[in-house]
C-alpha cells in the first residue's frame, strides 16, 4: 500500500559515502524543492557471501547508528532495508510518490550494472535520477591521454593528476538547507535481524597527525604509523575532499597513494575484465603450481619466514595488514611459491577490512607482475632481507609470532634462491610473446 505523503519526496541512497558533511549527492538532494528520504540498503547479493560476524558490516552498521542519530535532530531517520535491491526499488515505487533519486556513483563492475538497472527502472517511471562523483577526485573518463585513451602507466597519470588538481574544487561540501530531510522515525533494526552477529574485530580510527613523517615511518611496521584510513575511505566515512583539504605539503608521498588508489580505480573502470584476468596477456601461459597445502600454510602464517608469517597473522586477527608487509606476502605467495594471485586476492577480499576491489586486484597483480605498471617478473623480494631492514629489532614478528625463537615455528617451505630461481625460470618460459 502507498505511504501517503502531501507531496512528492526525493530518496538520497547511502552506499559508499556514509555520512552527512561533504557528501555531494546527499547536499544536491537536499536542495531541491522535495524532502528527502535517506536510505540504506543491505544488499543480498553482496552480503549473502560474508561470513555471519563480517567485521565490514560491523562497521557498517556502527556508522548507520551514527547517522540515525544524526538525522533525528532533523526529525528524520533512515529507511533500512535488506535484499535484492531492484526488488527493493520496486516496492520503494509502491511505498512513495517519488520525484527522483540521488546517489553519488561506485565505479566497481557490479555496483555499476546494478546502477543502470535501477536507473532504468526509475527512468522508465519518469524519475529524476541524479549521480555525482564523490569518492574519488577524478573519475574514469576525467584523465585520459591525449588520444583519449586511459593511462596504465602510474607517473604520466599522477603527473596529469597533480596538475588537474590545481584547477579543481577541492574544498568540502557544507551541509545546508538541512530543513528538507522526510520527517519520519523508522524502526533501526537489530543487528541480528539482519543475519549478522558483533565482531570482535574493529576497525581503528583514522589518524592524520603523523603524515608529515609518513615518508619517514611508513615501511615500519612495528611503528604502525600509517593513517589508517583505508576503512573510512572504503565506506565513506570520511570525505575525499575533507582529507584533501587537511593534507600539508609535507605530505607528498601520502598524496601519492592516495592518487595510486585513483588509479586503480580508473584502471578497473576502463578494464572491468581484469578482476580475473591478467592486464598483461603474455602471461597468461605462467604455469601455477598452485600447491593447496602450501597454500593453506601461507593463508595460517606458517611458512617458516617471519614477516610474510606475522603479516597473515596479523591479517587474520585484525583485518588489517601493514602496507609494506602487504606487499612482501603477495611477492612471496605469486613467485615463491608460484601460486595464482587470484587465490592470494581472494583470501585478501575475504579479510580486509579496507578491501577495495580495484587497490586489491591492482596491487596483487603488481606484486605477481602481472599488471599495469607492475613490478617485472624477476623483482623477487627477499623475506628475510626485509625483515632484518624494516624490522631490525623484530618486534613486529614477536608480537604475531610468540613462538618465533623456538622449536615449534617450522623450517621455511622454500629457500630463498631455490623460489627466486624457480619463479624467473617459470615466469620466462611462461610468457607468450616478449
Amino acid at each position: 500500500m502507498r505511504e501517503f505523503t502531501m507531496k512528492k519526496i526525493s530518496v538520497f541512497w547511502f552506499r559508499r559515502d556514509l555520512r552527512l558533511e561533504d557528501n555531494l549527492a546527499l547536499t544536491q538532494s537536499l536542495k531541491g524543492g522535495s524532502p528527502v528520504l535517506p536510505l540504506f540498503l543491505f544488499d543480498t547479493n553482496i552480503i549473502d557471501e560474508l561470513p555471519a560476524d563480517d567485521a565490514r558490516i560491523s562497521f557498517i552498521y556502527r556508522q548507520l547508528e551514527k547517522l540515525n542519530q544524526q538525522l533525528s535532530v532533523f526529525g528524520s531517520s533512515l529507511s533500512i532495508r535488506k535484499g535484492d535491491p531492484l526488488t527493493i526499488w520496486r516496492a520503494i515505487l509502491c511505498d512513495y510518490e517519488l520525484d527522483g533519486l540521488y546517489f553519488n556513483r561506485d565505479y566497481e563492475p557490479y555496483a555499476l550494472e546494478r546502477d543502470r538497472k535501477v536507473t532504468a527502472l526509475l527512468s522508465d517511471k519518469g524519475i529524476a535520477v541524479h549521480s555525482y562523483k564523490d569518492q574519488v577526485i577524478f573519475e574514469g573518463g576525467d584523465i585520459l591521454k591525449s588520444d583519449g585513451k586511459p593511462y596504465t602507466l602510474f607517473t604520466p597519470y599522477k603527473r596529469k593528476w597533480l596538475k588537474q588538481s590545481r584547477n579543481h574544487k577541492l574544498s568540502p561540501f557544507s551541509l545546508d538547507n538541512t530543513t528538507n530531510f522526510y520527517r519520519s522515525k523508522f524502526p533501526f533494526p537489530e543487528l541480528k535481524n539482519l543475519g549478522f552477529m558483533p565482531s570482535a574485530q574493529r576497525v581503528k580510527p583514522f589518524d592524520l597527525s603523523r603524515i608529515d613523517q609518513y615518508d619517514r615511518l611508513r615501511d615500519y611496521p612495528a611503528q604502525d604509523a600509517t593513517s589508517h584510513l583505508g576503512p573510512h575511505l572504503r565506506f565513506g566515512t570520511l570525505g575525499i575532499r575533507q582529507l584533501m583539504s587537511q593534507l600539508k605539503p609535507s605530505g607528498e608521498v601520502f598524496l601519492s597513494e592516495l592518487i595510486w588508489r585513483e588509479f586503480f580505480a580508473q584502471i578497473l573502470y576502463h578494464f572491468p575484465e581484469l578482476t580475473d584476468r591478467n592486464f598483461k596477456r603474455n602471461y597468461d601461459g605462467i604455469s601455477w603450481r598452485n600447491d593447496e597445502e602450501e597454500f593453506r600454510k601461507w593463508c595460517e602464517g606458517i611458512t617458516g619466514y617471519p614477516l610474510v608469517d606475522a603479516g597473515m597473522r596479523e591479517l587474520s586477527a585484525t583485518g588489517y595488514m601493514h602496507n609494506r608487509v602487504r606487499m612482501i606476502t603477495a611477492s612471496f605467495l605469486t613467485k615463491h611459491l608460484l601460486i595464482d594471485w587470484r587465490w592470494g586476492e581472494a583470501f585478501f577480499a575475504g579479510k580486509l577490512l579496507d578491501y577495495e576491489l580495484s587497490s586489491n586486484n591492482g596491487n596483487w597483480q603488481w606484486a605477481a607482475g602481472t599488471g599495469c605498471d607492475a613490478a617485472p617478473y624477476f623483482r623477487i623480494f627477499n623475506p628475510l632481507e626485509q625483515a632484518r631492514k624494516f624490522d631490525p629489532d623484530r618486534a613486529y614478528i614477536k608480537k604475531w609470532i610468540p613462538e618465533i625463537d623456538t622449536p615449534d615455528y617450522p623450517s621455511p617451505l622454500v629457500e630463498h634462491k631455490v623460489g627466486r630461481d624457480r619463479a624467473i625460470k617459470i615466469y620466462r618460459n611462461g610468457r607468450l610473446f616478449s
